[in-house]
């Protein structure tokens, strides 16, 4: 048994810590623990598949705050918010295809990293520090916060700035 309990644990670390698509990275430790000729050949138990797909979970909570952070804007890790939105969209169809649902702290974590970001990214906007960095279009910015829950009022007055060439 300890020697199951060492490889889901590895197998932990690497979905948690996957790249930009984590379910890539579960279906690969699923894969490589339950089919691969070459791998355990395990059959996980409830618990143990659930914990594999909290990491996913987790890893695309860190994705989409990345890119929900202001100071990320300017650097290289940062993906834009269609990339966020995107994310969002994939982290739904893995939730849907694995059963889960997305947890209301998670919904409700994304909601005011977004409305933290776009009222400091106004802010700015507006006080000349910068150009919008908005890569998408209102109408997709629309539905997002429509799918987390925020409320046009949670929104900066003057967000169509955002959306506009800045000169």
């Amino acid at each position: 048994m300890p020697e199951t309990e060492n490889l889901l644990a590895e197998e932990l670390l690497i979905v948690r810590h996957s790249g930009e698509i984590p379910e890539i990275a579960f279906h690969g430790s699923l894969h490589y623990l339950c089919e691969d000729p070459a791998g355990p050949q395990l059959t996980l138990n409830p618990e143990e598949l659930d914990s594999l797909r909290q990491q996913a979970v987790a890893r695309y909570r860190e994705i989409l705050l990345r890119d929900l952070n202001p100071e990320n804007r300017d650097a290289t890790i940062y993906r834009g918010m269609k990339r966020c939105i995107f994310n969002w969209e994939r982290l739904g169809k893995f939730c849907v295809r694995q059963e889960l649902e997305i947890e209301e702290a998670l919904r409700l974590e994304i909601a005011e990293a977004l409305c933290s970001f776009l009222r400091q990214e106004a802010n700015e906007v507006r006080a000349g520090l910068r150009q919008s960095c908005l890569n998408c279009t209102r109408e997709e910015l629309d539905a997002f916060t429509k799918e987390i829950g925020v409320m046009p009022e949670q929104l900066p007055d003057d967000i169509e700035m955002l959306f506009c060439p800045q000169g």
